[in-house]
């Protein structure tokens, strides 16, 4: 666990991130994959998928996520009338590593860093698919919560619960960044963690639930030095 003298709390600021959606984009990455094995139905595919997502991860006992990926999607496949093999419902984790990151993400995790920001990962994704995408970044983030390891799925606090204790963050030494209005946003308001929304989808929340609301990730290095200010 990180720790740091009383007088030296500066050095303990850390970032956190959502993963898909946020740093990765994943509505690209995820319809490259569709197109394939659905064709001109992948909008619908994908929006199917949404709803199966969040019931699954609702489930009881916990599934991996990569079973709720294929599982999801041939639910969703079947919704709008297509049927797939569960080898074909595979394709979504087996190609999970092509997801690219955004073009304006490794500048900004550049800027954090230099200001001296420890940078985590909170994610729903399993440990070895988040190892696969990790190989997409330049630097390795200095921890990583999923949900395999907390066996529980964001929108729930728990990943936000494990992060404080594995950080040791204390209020005011922590800000969150995520594009999720559902999985993120929400939930870290409710805990009372100050929090920028990456509005990469004009979703048309009210953006005075989050403290700052960006459209790029150029524009977070500036939000977290603001919600950091004394």
């Amino acid at each position: 666990m990180p720790s740091a003298a009383s007088g030296d709390r500066k050095s303990m600021r850390w970032v956190t991130f959502d993963c898909f959606g946020t740093l990765v984009d994943w509505n690209s990455g995820f319809a490259a994959i569709l197109r394939p094995l659905v064709g001109d139905r992948t909008p619908r595919v994908m929006e199917a998928y949404h709803r199966f997502e969040r019931l699954l991860e609702q489930e009881t006992p916990y599934r991996l996520y990569k079973d709720v990926l294929a599982t999801g999607l041939r639910r969703a496949a079947e919704d709008v009338g297509i049927p797939l093999s569960e080898s074909q419902a595979r394709t979504l984790p087996q190609r999970w590593g092509t997801m690219s990151v955004f073009g304006d993400v490794e500048p900004m995790l550049a800027a954090l860093r230099a200001d001296g920001h420890r940078l985590a990962i909170l994610t729903n994704c399993d440990e070895d698919l988040f190892g696969e995408t990790q190989r997409s970044f330049r630097a390795p983030f200095d921890l990583v919560v999923t949900a395999e390891r907390v066996r529980d799925y964001k929108p729930s606090p728990t990943h936000f619960h494990h992060f404080r204790r594995a950080s040791g963050a204390r209020p005011g030494e922590w800000v969150h960044v995520a594009n999720s209005w559902f999985h993120d946003i929400t939930p870290a308001r409710e805990l009372g963690i100050p929090r920028v929304w990456l509005d990469r989808d004009d979703t048309g929340q009210d953006p005075a639930d989050a403290c700052a609301r960006v459209r790029s990730a150029a524009d977070v290095p500036d939000a977290v030095r603001r919600l950091f200010r004394p």
